[in-house]
């Protein structure tokens, strides 16, 4: 088979450049104008800087309330990815079962993903609101007094709860797409060899799935960290206080409203570079143990 390449190199370059421009101004240019800041003391109000060197860096080592988010977030992201996949593959296992009403059954599934993150936070107050939401009224049931925005951990709670909900439709679009990519033969093939449906599916199903769960996962990760910032500031109610905060919101109230954009800019530092360790490490490791049909 012949393969397609062009005559001269100056005409990809030039395909190329209308991306590159795109990543450098709204990526690599915020992210050098971030690092450069952190090592800056700034006036809120942008009348001068003050170079201070690494002291930015170093107060986040010492500082109870950032490490508190630190390891919040290390929770928050591990719960929230774990249950998103789970749930939504266990959905796609039985969507993919369903034969009458199917379409009917996938988008229900579906409708969710088309809600925005301050919406779907807000639907979560309404929720968990402690006079007359729902939840709350049904756990008052049980003897239990839930206290949304007062208790740390009922305010995690609706957190996670909210982003998990909000993650599932996604994640099921895919275990569903590859759950139908898998040959029929191998389903027939699996059948004959193992009558256990349960079996069957760590066996020969799951691993099938494996590079569209890695790629899942990586969404996931990233969808925690970063898009659930309409969520967790919609449920805080712009009222941090002692509420839990992950540290992409904790950049914003230290920078926006305490006005220490240094620190938030030593913040978004550490967090990309976290982000960064974290994704190298899953493509290092993880990427192996993934075979690809």
């Amino acid at each position: 088979m012949k393969r397609a390449a062009f005559g001269q190199i100056g005409f990809p370059i030039l395909l190329l450049i209308p991306q590159l421009v795109i990543i450098a101004i709204f990526f690599y240019w915020p992210a050098g104008y971030a690092i450069q800041s952190s090592f800056y003391l700034q006036d809120p109000f942008g009348f001068g800087s003050t170079y201070v060197g690494v002291d930015n860096y170093t107060r986040l080592t010492t500082s109870r309330t950032y490490l508190s988010s630190f390891w919040f977030t290390v929770i928050f992201t591990t719960l929230v990815t774990f249950f998103s996949l789970a749930i939504a593959l266990l959905l796609a296992v039985k969507a993919d079962k369903v034969i009458r009403g199917a379409k009917t059954y996938r988008t229900l599934l579906m409708w969710v993903y088309a809600i925005a993150p301050p919406v779907a936070g807000l639907m979560g107050v309404m929720l968990f609101d402690q006079s007359r939401g729902n939840i709350t009224q049904l756990l008052s049931t049980f003897g239990y007094d839930y206290r949304l925005g007062v208790n740390y951990w009922d305010t995690a709670a609706a957190m996670i709860t909210v982003s998990i909900w909000k993650q599932i439709p996604v994640n099921f679009i895919f275990f569903l797409s590859g759950l139908q990519a898998i040959p029929r033969s191998v389903r027939e093939a699996a059948m004959i060899d193992n009558a256990s449906g349960t079996s069957r599916f760590w066996d020969i199903t799951f691993p099938l799935l494996a590079p569209t769960g890695f790629f899942l996962l990586i969404i996931n990760i990233t969808y925690a960290l970063f898009d659930t910032f309409g969520i967790v500031d919609t449920i805080v109610k712009g009222e941090p206080g002692n509420n839990p905060m992950t540290l992409v919101y904790r950049v914003f109230v230290d920078g926006f409203r305490g006005g220490d954009l240094g620190g938030s800019s030593a913040q978004s530092v550490v967090l990309m570079v976290l982000v960064l360790i974290l994704t190298v490490v899953q493509f290092r490791f993880l990427e192996r143990r993934i075979h690809y049909t």
